[in-house]
């Protein structure tokens, strides 16, 4: 498009449904750049299982290299049946989050009209916060180790180390974010995670740190939970929350359950975000290679994926284009579950797109 910002996107389609998604979140994104004069260039790589079976190789340091010249990675998912579990987790996405170190895992929770929710009189009124994961460090890091395996003697251990700086640059990126939140209208509150009462050592890194922050954000309220209540009053209250800060493990953990009340899992998506470097967006759901080729799968949460990805680019008015498209698909199928939704996956991405162009 002449005279439009243009933005190199990376795509890895990945495995099993991952490409149709993957193809309804580009046809929305485009709808979007056209009508707000953004350009894509988008360019595929084919790293996932197929990929695996083929060479034995996951994402070979090379790739590394030339993602970093992307502004953004767009995911659609990674799991092969025929991969051991693990293989593709940790030799793709895993590496991804800490060789760009992607420090950040940004989870929307937000429940959109005419969306079931497993919880009793809550609306979408109740359910609109966001979960700031830190992701880089803590017991995903892999540090231990299994001595006499195989044996009634074996001991595991796996260690969860944080250093200072990575919990300082994680609670500033939250604050930032609380703070963002309140000039958009939200309460611009901030929720530590955590457990200080067990994690002595480590809960209390967190807590030091989150106090002495939230000196520097006298206008962003803080709270502070421990992960089993946190648990308890997001399906109690979820209203309470607008952002959470957790770690790692936590965050994992809290997340699934966000999904769950948002809706499920065709509607989840998250960011693993450096705020300096390449980022990488992705729905949530996995590969679901029972569907694959079906014509059936909710895309969904591949194009709130997109949505993501534009606004951590700036891309303010686009980004709100495809919100409010969805919320109005949304509130026209039936379910958000694969083979149930009333239409088929492409169908749903014309649908969304359709809207944002005025058709």
């Amino acid at each position: 498009m002449d005279g439009s910002k243009l933005y190199k996107i990376a795509v890895i389609p990945g495995d099993g449904t991952g490409p149709e998604v993957i193809k309804q979140g580009k046809k929305v994104l485009e709808a979007a750049g056209h009508k707000y004069n953004i350009g894509f260039e988008f360019t595929d790589y084919d790293f996932g299982g197929e990929r695996y079976l083929r060479t034995k190789e996951t994402l070979p340091d090379s790739a590394i290299e030339e993602l970093k010249k992307f502004k953004a990675i767009y995911l659609g998912a990674i799991g092969h049946p025929d991969v051991p579990p693990g293989v593709l987790e940790v030799g793709i996405l895993l590496k991804l989050r800490f060789s760009l170190d992607q420090y950040i895992n940004l989870r929307p929770v937000k429940l959109y009209p005419d969306i079931d929710c497993p919880l009793k009189s809550k609306g979408p009124e109740d359910i609109d916060f966001i979960v700031v994961r830190e992701n880089t460090g803590g017991i995903y890091t892999g540090k231990g180790g299994i001595e006499k395996k195989g044996t009634p003697d074996e001991v595991a251990t796996q260690m969860m180390i944080y250093e200072r700086y990575k919990v300082d640059r994680c609670l500033k990126y939250a604050f930032n974010l609380a703070r963002a939140r309140k000039e958009e209208g939200k309460p611009g509150k901030l929720t530590l995670v955590h457990k200080t009462n067990v994690l002595t050592y480590v809960g209390d890194l967190w807590y030091r740190a989150f106090t002495e922050m939230a000196g520097k954000f006298s206008d962003v309220k803080t709270d502070y939970n421990h992960v089993d209540a946190a648990c308890m009053w997001m399906v109690k209250n979820p209203e309470w929350y607008d952002v959470i800060v957790t770690s790692n493990l936590f965050g994992d953990i809290i997340t699934d359950l966000g999904a769950m009340i948002q809706g499920g899992m065709g509607i989840a998506a998250g960011g693993n975000i450096n705020p300096g470097g390449t980022s990488m967006f992705e729905p949530i759901g996995g590969s679901a290679p029972k569907y694959t080729g079906k014509n059936v799968i909710n895309p969904l949460a591949a194009i709130e994926a997109g949505r993501m990805m534009l606004k951590h680019l700036g891309k303010m008015e686009a980004a709100k284009s495809i919100e409010e498209a969805v919320a109005y698909t949304c509130t026209k199928i039936e379910s958000l579950s694969a083979g149930k939704m009333g239409y088929s996956t492409s169908e749903i991405g014309d649908m969304v797109s359709g809207y944002i162009s005025g058709i």
